[in-house]
């Protein structure tokens, strides 16, 4: 088997069980959000959208869950993309949709709520921000531990591990050049440097995070101990080989439907995957064709709804008029407009140009969606690049502005993603804040 790249795919340590066994536990993880959010999405009372007071009531009574059970069970339905808010609206994620006959994407839904453990049981109130990050941060560590294990690991040992990544952190954080210089004759400005972590929260804090993990189906608590779960020992193997566990794009799809060839195109590159938009175009009727790419796009899958155009790019002239009324939907018009500006001319590395400054950062959050969906992370950390704000704090405030439905998965999937401590942190403030209405 290769990655799509022509190259082995790495192998999955020894024990690890297949898929569909793996797909079958994040399924029971995720059991509560699933109900909660497919009664969501059921539900087209405006009330129900956020999904508090009389909306929650009704759906404890329908689901026979507790309030709590079912505010837990939304946060975790949109933490995993299973459910999405336009507005007062509640829609189905992509994952909702295949979650029964996609392991692939029960398993990347599982990943997502693993990436957001911090945020599915929040710190304690009484400590600081900043001591919570550095834990957050270091906690990588601890799972590196507990996969070389292969077994329990004793809290005292991960402790340990603990305290000296987080003095590693806080070491790295306090190298900053001061004192006279050498081609200066005045002293450079220091910046504040943090105060270090006072080593009697870190138990405490240990104990909050392997609750957390344990929280999302990572970890097993036991006396003393801790031992990670199949499913979190396949994760942060997926983390260590940075490695997508999307299908692998089948040849030959001319009898699939519009979903299928997109979805069996995603790891060609441009030529075949143009070459077999083709072959697939030729079997069928213009109109037909048009209307089925387009019912991809409207969907939940960012990468598909990019494919979707590239695809209709093949198509040419006889797309234009529906493209042209594409262009009309909030989630569509970025794409419509860049297809419609190349159809007229336009150069494809000039045709963004014409969206707006709103336009560009959707589709900048949107393109993020399918790299974290179907990508590797550091093609997600190589994607800010693209970004038209040309600094990370002006991304994210704009990002936060825009509303778009991922927003909180793309931020939280580029924080752990991102080598920077500083800007992994910050991405993940952010994430928090915009999860919890915060500003």
């Amino acid at each position: 088997m290769t990655d799509g790249r022509n190259r082995p795919a790495p192998r999955p340590p020894e024990g690890t069980p297949p898929p569909a066994e793996l797909a079958r536990q994040a399924r029971a993880v995720l059991a509560d959000a699933v109900r909660v959010a497919r009664w969501a999405a059921a539900d087209r009372d405006p009330g129900a959208g956020p999904l508090t007071g009389p909306a929650r009531d009704r759906a404890a009574a329908a689901l026979e869950l507790t309030p709590g059970q079912v505010g837990a069970g939304w946060d975790r339905a949109r933490l995993a993309g299973l459910v999405e808010l336009h507005g007062d609206a509640v829609r189905p994620g992509w994952r909702l949709q295949a979650w029964d006959r996609d392991d692939s994407a029960v398993q990347r839904g599982w990943v997502a709520l693993f990436d957001a453990w911090s945020l599915v049981h929040p710190a304690p109130e009484d400590v600081a921000a900043a001591t919570v990050a550095e834990v957050v941060e270091a906690v990588p560590q601890v799972l590196s531990l507990l996969q070389l294990s292969a077994g329990p690991v004793l809290v005292p040992a991960l402790l340990d591990l603990l305290q000296q990544r987080v003095a590693e952190l806080h070491g790295e954080r306090c190298e900053v050049p001061y004192g006279p210089h050498p081609e200066r004759p005045e002293p450079l400005a220091v910046p504040p440097v943090p105060e270090p972590v006072d080593e009697a929260l870190l138990p405490p804090l240990l104990d909050w995070a392997l609750e957390g993990l344990a929280a999302v189906g990572a970890l097993t608590l036991g006396e003393g101990q801790a031992t990670l779960t199949p499913l979190g020992n396949w994760a942060v193997w997926v983390k260590l080989e940075q490695i997508c566990v999307a299908a692998q794009s089948p040849a030959g799809n001319i009898e699939q439907s519009a979903q299928h060839m997109l979805r069996g195109c995603a790891r060609l590159t441009p030529g075949p995957a143009r070459a077999e938009y083709r072959a697939w175009l030729a079997a069928r009727t213009v109109g037909s064709a048009v209307t089925e790419l387009l019912a991809v796009a409207r969907g939940e899958d960012a990468l598909l709804r990019g494919l979707a155009f590239e695809a209709l790019r093949v198509v040419g002239a006889p797309a234009e008029g529906e493209v042209r009324s594409a262009a009309a939907e909030p989630s569509l018009r970025p794409y419509a407009l860049l297809w419609l500006a190349e159809y007229e001319g336009a150069d494809p590395d000039d045709a963004s140009e014409v969206l707006t400054r709103e336009e560009s950062t959707w589709l900048w959050v949107d393109t993020a969606a399918a790299v974290a969906d179907h990508g590797e992370s550091d093609l997600l950390v190589r994607h800010l690049e693209s970004a038209v704000q040309g600094n990370v704090p002006a991304l994210i405030d704009e990002v936060r502005a825009i509303g778009h439905p991922r927003t909180v998965q793309v931020l939280v999937a580029l924080a752990a993603a991102h080598p920077d401590p500083a800007l992994a942190k910050a991405v993940r403030r952010a994430a928090f804040q915009v999860h919890t209405g915060g500003s």
